[in-house]
């Protein structure tokens, strides 16, 4: 997938991925590839600055937590955070329907046809 397709998205699909539990940053990577079918492959260097963007934004609270014997901070989301995602979901939602829209094909009609 184009990384230009998820700009804009991506905040939406981390705040999705966190809805059911809260997950250390592998788990979320692991949550996003494990939804979109294998589409979607982040980067640390991708996802990383989104959970930080996230939680300074209050949609999301990180704390460190022992999982598997290691010391992973684990986010999870903030009211704030559920709030945005059900307007992310409706605002994706008029989006989609737009660009399907415009998009589909239409059957050329010839001139004066009705």
């Amino acid at each position: 997938m184009k990384p230009d397709v998820l700009r804009g998205h991506l905040d939406a699909m981390i705040l999705a991925v966190l809805e059911d539990e809260p997950r250390h940053g592998y788990a979320i990577m692991e949550a996003l590839q494990r939804a979109s079918g294998g589409a979607l492959d982040l980067p640390t260097g991708t996802l990383y600055p989104a959970l930080r963007r996230l939680e300074r934004a209050g949609l999301l609270h990180s704390e460190w937590a022992t999982v598997g014997g290691r010391k992973r901070r684990t986010y999870r989301l903030t009211s704030e955070g559920s709030q945005t995602l059900a307007a992310e979901r409706v605002e994706w939602r008029s989006f989609a329907v737009v660009v399907e829209e415009v998009l589909k094909i239409h059957v050329a009609r010839p001139s004066g046809a009705l």
